[in-house]
């Protein structure tokens, strides 16, 4: 009722019009639109990109990129440079496409006796599993015996049992993974699983990147990890942070939104690009490991977090959990900020919901 008579009162009377109030109340509408129109350009150019420097390498079957500032400073390339090196002992320690890392080392002996485990690597799975844990097991990091059915599944154009999926969630329960951190060993409590830390290794690489570029005092870069996981150290250009583009869920191509991240690290999860067809029915490669199966109530799920590793395994579990939970999660940690878009009921328009957001980073395209 309000806005209906605001709208009577600016409506013009056959007075207003003689006496020019009309055209007074017309200047100021339309000046108001302009400013409207001129705070949302000069937002958008803070959020736009200029020239920068890239360096990057490959790992973990995606690009490793950092981004600079433009300098005359050689000093900084060639720390950037010297930087990326820390990724590929990663790859090496925690690929499961390698006999002969370390993590495939600790499937094979691990379901026998404990094992002996580098320290880094223990501090990882500790996190993982306190992860897993705060999830309610959406995140896990023991569902390799669940990737495995699914990847097997796919390269044959199939779908999995249900028998199959049951045994295989039955073998990926993180519960089952036993460490003891005095000796700093593992055990895994059922001869059929296997560890697989592709939720979370991705953002433990960046994180050692990025404490490799504090420790040299490199104040200001974006560090990636594929597109889909990202460390920002100080600004670009001094806007107040780097410019980071939201993928839009539904047209992969296109960017849903810009968000402006400052020292802060930064996920996005969702099967957009990810997935395959079996008898006209789509699955995602994204699933709740509790059930077995791809997940289909959620579109994306972007979470920024202190570390890489953290945001990584979140924007994974907030994918996987029903939406009133993600929001619990990160009412009991204010740390956390996410943007979740559940699937649109009914054909609507996309619903994204914003979680401790400061909405002034965010430009919507």
């Amino acid at each position: 009722m309000a806005d209906e008579d605001q709208d009577k009162h600016l409506k013009p009377s056959r007075r207003d019009l003689l006496s020019g109030r009309a055209i007074r109340h017309s200047m100021e509408r339309h000046g108001q639109e302009l400013a409207d129109a001129l705070a949302r350009d000069e937002k958008a150019a803070a959020f736009s990109s200029a020239d920068t420097v890239r360096l990057t390498t490959r790992a973990m079957a995606c690009e490793f990129s950092i981004i600079l500032n433009p300098s005359d400073d050689r000093r900084q390339t060639i720390t950037a440079s010297d930087a990326l090196d820390f990724v590929h002992p990663v790859e090496d320690q925690l690929t499961v496409y390698r006999e002969q890392s370390e993590l495939m080392r600790l499937n094979r002996e691990a379901i026998h006796e404990p094992c002996a485990v580098d320290e880094e690597l223990f501090e990882l799975l500790e996190l993982s599993l306190k992860l897993a844990e705060e999830t309610q097991g959406a995140f896990t990091p023991a569902a390799r015996t669940l990737n495995l059915l699914w990847r097997e599944c796919r390269s044959r154009g199939s779908v999995p049992t249900q028998e199959q999926v049951d045994e295989a969630v039955e073998a990926s329960d993180y519960t089952k993974v036993v460490l003891d951190r005095n000796l700093l060993t593992l055990r895994l409590d059922d001869p059929k699983m296997g560890l697989d830390l592709s939720g979370i290794g991705k953002g433990f690489a960046l994180d050692k990147v990025a404490a490799f570029l504090d420790q040299e005092e490199l104040t200001n870069c974006l560090i990636h990890g594929g597109h889909s996981s990202i460390i920002a150290r100080g600004s670009h250009r001094k806007a107040g942070g780097w410019p980071v583009g939201i993928r839009h869920p539904l047209f992969p191509q296109k960017r849903l939104a810009t968000f402006m991240l400052e020292d802060r690290a930064f996920s996005a999860s969702g099967s957009g690009v990810q997935f395959f067809r079996h008898e006209g029915k789509r699955y995602g490669h994204i699933f709740d490991p509790r059930t077995g199966w791809p997940v289909e109530h959620i579109l994306s799920a972007v979470v920024t977090a202190p570390s890489a590793a953290i945001a990584d395994a979140l924007s994974t579990a907030f994918y996987v959990l029903p939406l009133e939970e993600s929001l619990a999660y990160c009412e009991r940690h204010p740390d956390i900020t996410a943007l979740i878009i559940p699937q649109p009921r009914g054909g609507k328009r996309l619903e994204p919901v914003s979680i401790n957001l400061d909405e002034d980073r965010l430009l919507w395209h």
